[in-house]
């Protein structure tokens, strides 16, 4: 697919004279084009269903998600892999940012990454991919190389596969069981996704982990119980969520956490089903996960 035919790289109508726009102005127009952007996310949430589902299915039979792009795409699969650690308290190997030329891309662009399918390939075959995982290609314009072999080398292996671009009719559509398409149209600067496309490939990744995670107890009510607190902050949160979950003092949460050895889930199980920490764990287990389903 040339360029010129995406809609990632058409001139934006409403922005010609950006140039000659006061910075009150600036910040006025990129605010309306921003706000176009959720409503194309929400036609995408039936097939946004279906990916969240596979994810959760690949979670369940113990596989793992991997995120694959380049530049703005690849950092920002990069940055949901990473916030699923202390948020969720998964190992670090669940949820996988892989982006062309590696870490180091994620500061300076790396000559030449993103239009390597082998690369794509070897980065997969690094992390031992299994028929288990569930690959993820996000790409704004749809068509980078790099994905593309990713894609293909998935298929090849079993993997489930899915998509996230900001055209329709996307190349790497072609791709994946599951593509996503979220067409946002031009940019206020010409060609750069890092804007809308950005904010819509943000969007969507937020629902693809929060709602897989959801889809695996690792949330009650509203309440993210399986948060790790790893710093003085996290640990006042995380007795906080005990306090909510449960009705309890500040005094009751504190000791209940402790006694969990800091396991928010835990402690609420403890605290709700008025169990030994032994006890708790065994219904947890019996559970899945879910709190809802121990008491």
């Amino acid at each position: 697919m040339n360029l010129e035919k995406l809609a990632t790289e058409t001139r934006n109508q409403q922005t010609m004279h950006l140039d000659e726009l006061s910075v009150t102005e600036m910040m006025q127009v990129m605010n309306q084009e921003d706000q176009t952007v959720a409503a194309k996310v929400a036609a995408e949430i039936p097939q946004i269903t279906k990916v969240v589902e596979a994810i959760i299915k690949s979670f369940n039979q113990e596989g793992r998600l991997i995120y694959m792009g380049a530049g703005t795409s690849g950092r920002l699969g990069v940055l949901d892999a990473a916030e699923c650690v202390p948020t969720f308290s998964v190992d670090p190997s669940m949820v996988q940012g892989l982006i062309a030329g590696g870490m180091k891309a994620m500061t300076v662009a790396v000559e030449g990454a993103e239009d390597s399918k082998e690369l794509g390939e070897t980065d997969l075959k690094a992390i031992e991919l299994t028929d288990k995982d569930i690959v993820v290609g996000i790409a704004a314009s749809g068509r980078t190389p790099y994905v593309i072999g990713g894609l293909e080398y998935a298929k090849k292996v079993g993997a489930a596969t899915a998509t996230i671009a900001c055209n329709k009719n996307a190349e790497i559509s072609q791709y994946a069981a599951l593509p996503i398409e979220v067409e946002v149209g031009p940019e206020i600067l010409t060609g750069s996704t890092r804007l809308k496309s950005g904010t819509a490939q943000k969007l969507v990744l937020n629902m693809l982990s929060t709602g897989s995670m959801i889809g695996i107890g690792k949330v009650y009510q509203n309440l993210m119980v399986d948060v790790k607190p790893s710093n003085k902050k996290l640990e006042e949160r995380s007795k906080r969520i005990i306090m909510e979950a449960t009705d309890c003092s500040y005094e009751e949460a504190s000791k209940a956490f402790e006694q969990a050895e800091q396991q928010v889930k835990l402690a609420i199980v403890m605290i709700l089903t008025h169990s030994s920490k032994e006890d708790a764990a065994k219904k947890l287990t019996e559970a899945k996960g879910f709190i809802r389903k121990t008491i």
